[in-house]
Order: C-alpha cells, then sequence, then structure tokens
C-alpha cells in the first residue's frame, strides 16, 4: 500500500506527465553590478540620482572659502555649474565639483568646453556624471588627476 501511494505521488510529479502545468518563468536575479546605477541609462535617471550629493550655494562658497556672490560669478563664468536637482528647491552645485577647498581640476575647462558646443548647465552636469567610454564618469577623471581623458570625449563631441 506504501509503495503505491509512493508510485502515485512520483507520476503526478512526473514533468512528462501531460497534466503537468507549464512553468512559470522564473525572475532573474541581476547582480550588484548589473544593476549599479552607471549601467543604468542616464536618461532614465533623475538629476538627482545620478550626481547624488549636493551642496547649495552657501555649502559651496563655505567649502571654497569665498562668498556666495563669488559662487555665483563662478558659475555664470562657467568655472562652476548648477542646476535644480529637485523641483522646488533652489539651484544647487554637486558636491564632488570641489575638493580640497578648490574646485576640481581640469573642471572649469571641461565646463567652459561643454557649453562652447552647446551644452547647458543641466546637460553638462549629466555629462560629467555619466559613465559611458571611460573607465569611470568624467567627474571620476578629474578627481584622480587623469582630466586628459575627459577632455579628449569632450572635444570628440564638437
Amino acid at each position: 500500500m506504501e509503495s503505491e501511494s509512493r508510485t502515485a505521488e512520483h507520476a503526478s510529479a512526473s514533468p512528462t506527465s501531460a497534466a503537468a502545468a507549464p512553468e512559470e518563468p522564473q525572475p532573474v536575479e541581476l547582480s550588484p553590478v548589473e544593476s549599479s546605477p552607471a549601467n543604468l541609462s542616464p536618461v532614465n535617471l533623475s538629476l538627482a540620482e545620478l550626481v547624488g550629493d549636493w551642496s547649495d550655494w552657501a555649502q559651496t562658497a563655505e567649502a571654497l572659502g569665498v562668498t556666495v556672490t563669488r559662487v555665483r560669478t563662478l558659475i555664470r563664468e562657467h568655472q562652476l555649474a548648477a542646476a535644480v536637482p529637485v523641483k522646488g528647491q533652489g539651484p544647487k552645485v554637486p558636491a564632488a565639483f570641489v575638493q580640497d577647498g578648490e574646485i576640481v581640476k581640469g573642471l572649469s575647462g571641461l565646463i567652459t568646453m561643454l557649453h562652447d558646443i552647446g551644452f547647458g548647465d543641466e546637460e553638462t552636469i549629466r555629462w560629467i556624471f555619466t559613465d559611458e567610454d571611460l573607465p569611470g564618469r568624467p567627474i571620476d577623471a578629474l578627481r584622480e588627476n587623469r582630466g586628459s581623458e575627459a577632455k579628449r570625449r569632450a572635444q570628440a563631441l564638437a
């Protein structure tokens, strides 16, 4: 009797059984690398998500040791770039643009170059924080003193 019930259970669980239900597709689990923001299309990310840390103009002024008026001038002269990361908030500067109390070396020239080819501040920030061709984002290359890679890529856009 016991062997009959085992046989019946085994037969109903058999994948070759005609009455077997179709298998449902299993969800694919992405590894952290495949699902990281750097590998998602920057078009799908908001500017706030793409950049991460932002500083308002007063925080930027404090980090640079200058006045808020000077920060406004730096933005107007394309030495820095600012954007509104979240609607309803004021314009902010990506915190990564300042390193050791100074504007990141090479950033001002890169911002000017991108403005010269027609980019606005928001497009410039998006480009600087997007990882496409370089091994890393242009802002990372600038912060690690590898700015020539980012500048060559920007020149290729012209």
